[in-house]
């Protein structure tokens, strides 16, 4: 009776331990699934990266749905040459929505930042034209670089301040708003303080910066400047990459690569970026002659999937 119950108690006591130990690897396993880096980034393709392949405005936006980016950054200029030709912006508003792609922004180059008061009025009429067509495509913002600004430095950054208030002040009428973008080329808003600067002085609630990581290293600003920016006053941030040669001081657009073919920091841009708990669309925006010979969905397809892993790196080594 004895050998009995002491053969009981062991066969119970294995049950119960290899029970414990199936419940505790079990329970091990849901409390620790395989891990997947979080981050606040959707993708888009500005289409200066596809733009020498002639698609047209439809071209593009059918591309980038196909690549499988989430949104789209278009060329005011292509817009105006598809109305021209008869294309409906209401057309394109459903062709977006049915393929289920943001117009996230468009492209303009107005010279609302010049002292020449004649030519800023005839910008201002530029603006709210091209506003118009962006929002009827369901566009959400356009780019405000320091156009007509490039060659001659000293421009009174006060008074930038107040003309891109102005201009955010025609956004909010048209719903569309401006995106202040650093030029690091230009002589004037090439570097991040800079751009800064005129936003806050604005004094403008809605005012955003549209930074570039070509635009940031070429203008001479550390990347850490991207660390003195609220989230909340970034949307949209350019992807693309620099080699190490040509230096500087000679290179140029052209020169811009895949994410992660050069040699940008973009580890710790991409974690400054997702620091900020902020949505924020990472936009691919390339003028390399070489992807301007590959086809354009191979093109699109290869920066959007050199993007994600960028950003993956980045979430892994934070």
């Amino acid at each position: 009776m004895k050998e009995n119950t002491t053969s009981r108690r062991n066969i119970l006591k294995s049950s119960f331990l290899f029970g414990a130990g199936l419940t505790t690897g079990v329970t091990e396993l849901m409390a620790a699934p395989a891990k997947k880096a979080k981050h606040n980034f959707t993708y888009s393709l500005n289409t200066a990266t596809i733009r020498e392949q002639k698609l047209g405005l439809v071209g593009e936006i059918e591309t980038a749905a196909k690549a499988g980016y989430d949104g789209i950054e278009v060329w005011v200029s292509t817009v105006e040459e598809y109305v021209k030709k008869g294309g409906s912006l209401k057309d394109i508003k459903k062709l977006a929505s049915d393929l289920g792609i943001v117009i996230e922004d468009g492209m303009g180059f107005s010279k609302w930042i010049v002292d020449d008061p004649a030519e800023r009025a005839l910008a201002m009429e530029q603006n709210k034209r091209e506003m118009g067509m962006l929002a009827e495509i369901g566009c959400k913002r356009i780019a405000a670089p320091p156009m007509g600004a490039t060659n001659q430095p000293g421009l009174d950054l006060m008074k930038a301040a107040e003309r891109y208030a102005a201009l955010l002040k025609l956004g909010t009428e048209m719903g569309v708003k401006p995106q202040l973008e650093v030029w690091g080329f230009s002589a004037n808003l090439h570097r991040f303080g800079e751009a800064l600067y005129v936003a806050s002085e604005s004094g403008e609630p809605n005012a955003i910066i549209l930074p570039d990581v070509y635009h940031i290293y070429k203008g001479g600003s550390d990347f850490n400047s991207l660390k003195m920016i609220n989230g909340k006053c970034i949307e949209m941030f350019h992807m693309n990459d620099y080699p190490a040669d040509p230096p500087k001081a000679t290179i140029n657009d052209s020169h811009r690569v895949f994410p992660g073919d050069g040699v940008a920091p973009l580890n710790q841009i991409l974690k400054d970026l997702n620091d900020k708990n902020s949505p924020i669309v990472l936009s691919l925006e390339l003028f390399n002659k070489e992807y301007w010979k590959m086809p354009a969905y191979d093109a699109a397809k290869i920066g959007l999937d050199k993007m994600k892993a960028s950003v993956a790196k980045a979430m892994a080594a934070s």
